[in-house]
């Protein structure tokens, strides 16, 4: 992500291009006699949004339906949990 620093007066006169920065993905520094009083930063999509950004992308393929829960693939016999064999093997 770019950063752009660009004082208040030349922030004001030319407002809509650094907008369009900033709308681009790019941050903007506002400065008063060469000190930082401001960012700007651009608002984060949202998950669904960027899903189907990378959709469209083909990034990525989905159908759309929820995932479900993988089973677990060993089971342990008897009453003892996985903490309880964890911390026999510590000691």
């Amino acid at each position: 992500m770019a950063q752009t620093t660009v004082g208040i007066r030349e922030f004001k006169a030319r407002l809509a291009s650094y907008l369009r920065l900033v709308k681009a993905g790019n941050t903007l520094v506002i400065t008063e006699h060469g000190k930082p009083v401001g960012r700007i930063v651009p608002v984060k999509m949202s998950v669904q949004d960027r899903t189907q950004e990378l959709i469209q992308a083909g990034v990525i393929a989905w159908s759309g339906h929820k995932i479900r829960p993988f089973k677990p693939t060993v089971r342990l016999r008897g009453k003892k949990t996985v903490a309880d064999l964890v911390i026999e093997n510590r000691e």
